[in-house]
């Protein structure tokens, strides 16, 4: 026997018992071999991915990471399947909360050592409020915003619209004065909205974790890797920066190695030189594995906001924004969240030579789906800042939001005042009629941290080819949405140097100074006090447009104090690089709890207040509050904000505008509910029109709600007669039609005697 024939078998090991057919390159202990963990002696002050405590700092910090325990916290709870959520109910929200105080927490003054949530918790404000009709509060972004750039926060770079965390900026105030806030609030039979943001976070842990692809952080965003040996393809970081927007040609050729999809529908903020398109490349980072990459990211605003990827395979930014809204609900108090920049989160790649598909996508639809539902499944509701065609408006309200903020008229009424004409709004409130996007479903907003947005989606882009009957002819979309825009660029910005263009979006002003520049004062220095009662008229007269129909009504403290814009030397650091909506957010006092006050604790300089503090206000009958009191009484007493729009007839003046509603409650059954009908003038001329519509019932009296006065009947062909003064508007009411009691016609009959 030889020696081979004497020599036993070897043992079988376990991996080749449990593992007899796999090549030893998949084995586990061979791919352990390759992939063994690797150690570095990293500085404790090292900010990078080689210092594990820096990865860990960075972990415990971010939003990811909370969304884990909040989302553990209610699995499996009861609570969980109390209320129905799988369709919208913009009524049901409505009767919540349907008159809310939109806040900008960096524009508040408030007492020395008082945070800006401590300020709205104050019992004098919400006595106020109620003395007003205010029943919501906005509280505008108050979480952790901006970045992280080593171990240091950086600011925000959009007004706190670029969130780094679930937790409360210390610079507002903290969690215990958000939750006393909400208690106030609803000792007061009041609600808090507060905000979430489903497209974008901002560049803090989350992003930083992503960059060095931590674990499942690279699946929050919408990033690819570049390999080293392309990085000739993207652009040099600038020293001081942590990224670098691309330019059109390498954005084009990045997409045609198939690294990313390439151009958008639009580049929103396009500014030459800063941000040309949507992506921009990071510089090296190093993650915990020792390994350098590079990756190129989407944003569809600024560079400093990141998109969330809502269709990647770990479900991160999913994840991530429902934990979000999660903590605000259910920890602290609110009873509803806005969604901000919610309609761009859907991406696809296009046909060869088209934009990629990134606006009115279904997954965007999907996803805000997914989102209200999660929301009203705890038991609150959502609104979204939908800048869309009214069809996407449409579409992503009949299964996502249960409200949608009305940019679908807002435009149309500022150039009716701008104009004295009312024809663009009668359109575009037919238009949404027609389209299906009923005005109970909309917020309808006066001025907020936002310019007066005119970029005109629906008709600029979707019917940019559709012909549309207006000033006696026929005119595109897109030409309307340009005709539009030149005319309120010309009477709100060139004819008045106190309002400015926002990039391509639209004009920064206030509600007053907008009014301003419709009533011809050419400087800030024209206004003097003797202009304010013209100024408050037309203020009065937007804010009936806004409340004295279905829906929403909203109003800021600029529009409560009647503040105008700053001059834009106060902020010229702030609108350096393009955005001139600095110029409008001005700090105001709403108490008048600090009139010594030059700026706000964030450092935002008073703006001019034509109307006052409201204590002031509240004493004195003749105000903006106290009136604006008065037209929300009727607006609480009529339930119109439930009720059904049902006509825009044509006027008998350009500046008039008429609005019919029946008072149902949203039950379009009860077609013999009472009709109201709201009248407008939009000039500072006293009108004479008359008011038609086939909604009216003949011989029906016709009631002003506000004075009682009976001013007129409807007559046989379903109209009648109106005086308005300047800038005036009615709230009429129908009654019962008279019955006209029945004469038969006699006459004398000859009495016929014998002959």
């Amino acid at each position: 026997m030889s020696d081979s024939e004497d020599q036993l078998p070897d043992e079988i090991s376990y991996d080749e018992q449990r593992y007899p057919a796999r090549p030893r390159r998949l084995r586990p202990r061979d791919q352990l071999k390759r992939s063994a963990v690797k150690r570095f002696t990293a500085d404790p002050r090292t900010a990078n991915g080689t210092n594990p405590a820096y990865v860990e700092w960075l972990v415990r910090q971010s939003m990811l990471k909370d969304a884990d325990v909040l989302g553990r916290q209610l699995s499996g709870q009861p609570s969980m399947w109390r209320n129905p959520y799988a369709r919208p109910d913009a009524r049901r929200a409505i009767e919540t909360t349907n008159v809310w105080f939109t806040a900008y927490p960096i524009s508040l003054i408030t007492r020395p050592g008082e945070s800006f949530l401590q300020s709205l918790g104050d019992e004098a404000l919400w006595e106020a409020f109620e003395a007003i009709g205010i029943t919501g509060i906005h509280t505008g972004p108050v979480k952790r915003a901006g970045g992280i750039s080593g171990w240091q926060e950086t600011p925000s770079v959009d007004g706190h619209f670029d969130r780094i965390s679930t937790q409360i900026d210390p610079e507002f105030g903290d969690e215990n004065a958000f939750r006393r806030l909400a208690d106030v609030a609803d000792a007061h039979g009041g609600s808090v909205i507060d905000d979430i943001v489903p497209g974008h976070t901002g560049k803090g842990a989350d992003f930083r974790l992503a960059e060095m692809a931590y674990k499942d952080y690279p699946g929050i965003y919408h990033m690819v890797e570049i390999p080293p040996e392309d990085w000739s393809l993207l652009p040099d970081v600038p020293e001081g920066h942590d990224s670098v927007n691309l330019d059109r040609d390498r954005e084009r050729e990045l997409s045609e190695r198939g690294y990313i999809i390439g151009e958008l529908q639009r580049v929103i903020f396009y500014t030459p030189g800063v941000k040309e398109t949507n992506w921009s490349a990071t510089s090296p980072v190093i993650g915990p594995d020792g390994v350098e990459r590079r990756w190129v990211y989407l944003h569809y605003f600024k560079e400093g906001q990141p998109s969330i990827n809502w269709l990647d395979p770990t479900f991160s930014g999913m994840k991530l924004v429902i934990g979000d809204a999660l903590h605000s609900l259910g920890d602290l108090g609110t009873s509803a969240l806005r969604l901000d920049a919610n309609g761009f989160l859907g991406v696809e790649k296009s046909a060869e030579g088209l934009p990629a598909w990134s606006e009115g996508h279904p997954l965007s639809q999907a996803a805000n789906h997914i989102i209200a539902g999660m929301v009203r499944k705890v038991g609150g509701f959502t609104f979204q800042e939908l800048n869309l065609t009214m069809e996407d408006i449409r579409d992503t309200a009949a299964v996502g939001a249960d409200l949608s903020y009305d940019f679908v008229t807002r435009p149309g009424y500022h150039h009716a005042l701008a104009t004295g004409d009312t024809e663009f709004l009668r359109l575009a409130l037919t238009t949404s009629l027609a389209t299906g996007v009923e005005p109970a479903q909309l917020v309808h907003g006066m001025q907020n941290h936002d310019e007066l947005t005119y970029e005109l989606v629906h008709w600029a882009t979707t019917h940019h080819e559709d012909v549309f009957p207006f000033r006696h002819g026929e005119i595109t979309g897109g030409e309307l949405a340009r005709l539009v825009r030149a005319e309120l660029t010309e009477v709100l910005t060139v004819r008045a140097d106190y309002n400015l263009v926002f990039t391509q979006n639209g004009i920064a002003c206030t509600t007053a100074s907008l009014i301003a520049a419709t009533q011809g004062f050419e400087r800030l220095g024209d206004i003097t006090p003797d202009a304010v009662s013209g100024i408050r008229a037309a203020h009065l007269l937007l804010a009936k447009y806004n409340a004295w129909q279905p829906g929403v009504f909203a109003l800021s403290g600029w529009d409560l104090t009647g503040s105008l814009t700053l001059p834009a030397g106060e902020v010229a650091g702030l609108i350096a690089s393009g955005d001139t909506r600095w110029i409008e957010r001005g700090a105001h006092d709403l108490l008048d709890v600090a009139p010594e006050a030059t700026r706000s604790l964030a450092g935002v300089p008073r703006a001019q207040a034509l109307y006052g503090p409201l204590p002031d206000q509240l004493g004195d009958p003749d105000s903006f509050a106290s009136r604006l009191g008065g037209l929300l009484r009727i607006r609480e007493e009529s339930d119109i904000a439930i009720a059904s729009q049902i006509d825009i007839p044509q006027v008998a003046h350009p500046s008039m505008l008429v609005m019919v509603h029946r008072l149902d409650g949203g039950d379009a059954a009860k077609r013999d509910a009472a009709i109201q009908i709201t009248v407008l003038n939009f000039s500072a001329e006293a009108i004479d029109g008359t008011v038609r519509s086939e909604s009216l019932v003949p011989r029906s009296p016709v009631t002003d709600a506000e004075s009682g006065e009976n001013v007129g009947r409807v007559d046989d062909l379903q109209s009648f007669p109106l005086h308005l003064g300047p800038y005036e508007g009615r709230f009429l009411v129908l009654g019962e039609p008279e019955v006209e009691e029945f004469h038969p016609i006699t006459r004398a009959m000859p009495i016929i005697t014998g002959v």
